[in-house]
């Protein structure tokens, strides 16, 4: 065999196996890559929304937290200016309460010293009116009005 057929030969069947190749086997092979490469893009695409869906989602919650830490506080200094308004409230209905026992309790104390005053004065009337008997039933003698006026003296003790 002759070097140069034996390679003419191979250069035949190469060309031969390069255009079949070309033409039969090698378009589904770019088809496939292509398909390949557009679902790599596309979920890189996918990826890459994913990702800024991500980042928005964070700073929604981040704004979503603040504003209920910012609820919270109001509400907190809400309730405690509520609290604090109960208690000045209960002071001083308390306060009114304790006003109205005491200008109860001192009238009561007044009326009751008034009661005694006048019990007092009305047995010291009686009393005077009783000496007074006793002075007019008996002669008048100064040595006798002074033992009785005595007398007086000691039952007012």
């Amino acid at each position: 065999m002759n070097l140069n057929a034996t390679l003419f030969f191979q250069l035949v069947v190469f060309v031969v196996l390069g255009l079949f190749t070309m033409t039969l086997v090698w378009p589904p092979i770019v088809k496939a890559l292509d398909e390949r490469a557009k679902k790599i893009a596309a979920g890189l695409a996918a990826a890459d929304k994913a990702k800024s869906d991500l980042a928005l989602a964070e700073k929604r919650a981040v704004e979503e937290l603040r504003k209920a830490r910012e609820s919270a506080g109001d509400v907190r200094a809400s309730a405690e200016r509520n609290a604090g308004q109960l208690i000045e409230n209960a002071r001083a209905e308390a306060t009114n309460i304790v006003a109205q026992a005491r200008q109860a309790a001192e009238a009561e104390a007044d009326l009751a010293a008034q009661r005694a005053k006048d019990e007092l004065r009305d047995q010291v009337a009686m009393l005077a009116v009783a000496g007074a008997e006793k002075i007019l039933r008996r002669e008048i003698n100064p040595q006798v009005h002074a033992e009785l006026l005595a007398n007086l003296k000691q039952e007012l003790q």
